[in-house]
């Protein structure tokens, strides 16, 4: 056997069915691909020959080409084989044709195809329309072609809109960080921040790759930003902690002195007080120290106050009879009012006064002004009796009225005769004038009781 022999194939190995291939290049919208039927041997005479030596040669155009040698066969046998090869390039061709036509594949990589295809179609050792498959591939790499561009300007224009939506992110990156972070509410800033670099690593991930020195730029302008943001919320915290632990050494000093007044009872009731002053401006030392803490200075407080609820009862158990003893002076009190003798009215207050100072304090101290307020009532009353009785008794009060009442006897006598000078005249005018002015004259002397 020659070198350009071919071994004895073996069995051929079953291909998928096609169609029958075309004689003439079809345009790009002619194109059916489908399986793959195998070239029949009766019709593969179109095609290919074979010497007597078993040489094979295929049609390609108006020439022949040799395509090897089958000299341990018959013509069909060695036709068939090469066929076969034919068969192989032609179920590429139809599969490729399916892709592009099926969608989803990129138009790039099938135009890689496509030019492999047209390599292996070219000078092949195979019998069979070659010269359509190269010319079937042609109309597919053509539209390829166009299918690329337009890949390549959807691959573009995503790349644009992430470089956008990166930039927005950047940008928003930022604006955080030009806050005044001396103000913000770092729980909010930096669930925002995380936010935004989550969106950015999805991105990263899911979107089109950017070109190197974009994404570098953009990453660096993110990562500053929340460095600045970083470093302003450390320091936050770190001076947090320090105003936190100041807070707490406090309120535990405080807490320690309200523990130690205990044995005091009522009396550390003020010095307590002073110390809820200065627990409420010790600032906050943390949930759970604050929590702790005021438990411990509560309970402290609390004893105190429980000291003074026990010393309350007991002076209101003490102050039972008291009060009785009162409400009965507030009935005898009820006299006063009715005593028409202001001297004697004023004796019995007095007695009762007396007694009431007598009967001591009263606790709870409300009950005790209640009472007082009920007397304080019988006083005022009785003491405008005596303002009235005094205006009215006065001795200097009494000489100034009789002067009045002198006065407006004599321009009531001089009014009267001018009244009667003026009807005996027929002067109606003067007449009205001397008796609105005497109407008036003895309204003044009633009041003076004159």
């Amino acid at each position: 056997m020659s070198a350009n022999e071919p071994a004895k194939p073996t069995p051929p190995v079953p291909t998928p069915p096609a169609v029958p291939m075309p004689r003439k290049a079809p345009t790009p919208a002619a194109v059916a691909p489908a399986a793959a039927k195998p070239t029949p041997v009766s019709s593969a005479g179109d095609w290919g020959r074979v010497s007597e030596d078993g040489t094979v040669e295929v049609r390609e155009g108006e020439s022949w080409r040799v395509v090897g040698q089958y000299p341990d066969g018959t013509p069909d046998e060695a036709l068939a084989y090469f066929v076969r090869k034919y068969d192989d390039i032609a179920f590429k061709v139809v599969a490729l044709e399916q892709r592009h036509q099926a969608g989803g594949a990129s138009a790039s990589d099938l135009s890689k195809q496509a030019a492999h295809l047209i390599d292996e179609a070219t000078d092949a050792a195979a019998v069979g329309d070659l010269a359509g498959l190269r010319d079937r591939l042609t109309a597919l790499t053509a539209s390829l072609s166009e299918a690329t561009a337009q890949e390549a300007q959807q691959a573009k224009e995503l790349v644009e809109q992430a470089v956008a939506e990166r930039t927005a992110l950047v940008e928003r990156a930022e604006a955080i960080a030009a806050r005044d972070l001396s103000k913000v509410q770092w729980k909010q800033v930096t669930a925002e921040l995380n936010e935004l670099f989550e969106s950015w690593q999805a991105q990263q991930q899911n979107g089109p790759r950017l070109s190197k020195g974009v994404s570098q730029q953009l990453w660096k302008r993110f990562r500053d930003a929340r460095a600045v943001v970083d470093k302003h919320r450390r320091a936050f915290y770190s001076e947090l902690d320090d105003a936190h632990k100041a807070a707490r050494d406090a309120k535990s000093r405080l807490v320690e002195r309200a523990e130690a007044l205990a044995p005091r009872g009522v009396d550390g009731i003020p010095a307590y007080r002073s110390l809820l002053d200065e627990w409420k401006t010790a600032g906050r030392a943390g949930r759970k120290a604050d929590d702790a803490l005021w438990a411990r200075f509560k309970a402290a407080g609390d004893a105190l106050y429980a000291a003074r609820a026990e010393q309350a009862a007991a002076e209101e158990a003490d102050s039972a009879p008291k009060i009785e003893a009162r409400q009965a002076l507030l009935e005898q009190a009820k006299a006063v009012a009715d005593e028409p003798n202001i001297k004697r009215a004023r004796a019995l207050l007095t007695r009762i006064q007396r007694e009431w100072d007598e009967v001591g304090r009263i606790f709870p101290r409300d009950k005790e002004r209640a009472l007082d307020d009920k007397l304080r009532v019988i006083e005022q009353a009785l003491k405008a009796r005596e303002d009235v009785d005094w205006k009215k008794n006065n001795p200097e009060t009494k000489a100034r009225a009789n002067d009045m009442s002198s006065q407006l006897h004599e321009a009531i006598e001089k009014l009267e005769s001018e009244l009667a000078a003026a009807e005996k005249a027929g002067d109606s005018k003067a007449v009205k004038e001397a008796a609105d002015a005497l109407e008036a004259r003895r309204a003044w002397l009633n009041a003076l009781g004159g």
